[in-house]
């Protein structure tokens, strides 16, 4: 099983951060890697076990299933149930936490998945670059800039 882990350090409150980064259905808004989404059925974008369907600028297509999503612990969690990058069993997490001394925010986001030995270093990439393009597009939000693209 292949790991994923990033973590930074965002200039914002972590109540402006999380208030990007909780909308299952947000990703265009603040990531440079998507084009569009939708959450699936209606339904709203913070009830788990939603859908959020999305696109990617150059053709990808993923389907992820909210798991968990709390507001106390700043935390979510979510799975691929269907996606053109090539792994399986994939389980990604997010968490945000106060910085006290600076009233910035820590962001560790990280993933388990199965992946082929021939994709590995791709998918590797792949997954690290969206977790730390996430952190750097919510900021982007929270500050008024435009989303790097």
């Amino acid at each position: 099983m292949a790991k994923v882990y990033v973590s930074a350090v965002i200039d914002a409150p972590i109540e402006e951060a999380w208030a990007v980064l909780r909308d299952f259905n947000a990703l265009p808004r603040y990531h440079r890697f998507f084009a569009r989404s939708e959450i699936e059925d209606g339904l709203p974008s913070d009830r788990i076990g939603c859908v959020r369907n999305f696109h990617t600028h150059d053709g990808g297509h993923i389907r992820e299933r909210l798991l968990t999503l709390s507001d106390r612990e700043h935390r979510c969690c979510y799975e691929i149930i269907e996606a053109t990058l090539p792994v399986r069993n994939y389980v990604a997490e997010m968490t945000l936490k106060p910085i006290t001394e600076s009233g910035r925010t820590f962001g560790e986001w990280w993933a388990e998945y199965d992946v082929a030995e021939a994709d590995a270093a791709e998918v590797h990439r792949t997954v690290t670059d969206t977790f730390r393009f996430a952190f750097e597009g919510a900021e982007d939000v929270v500050h008024g800039r435009a989303v790097r693209r």
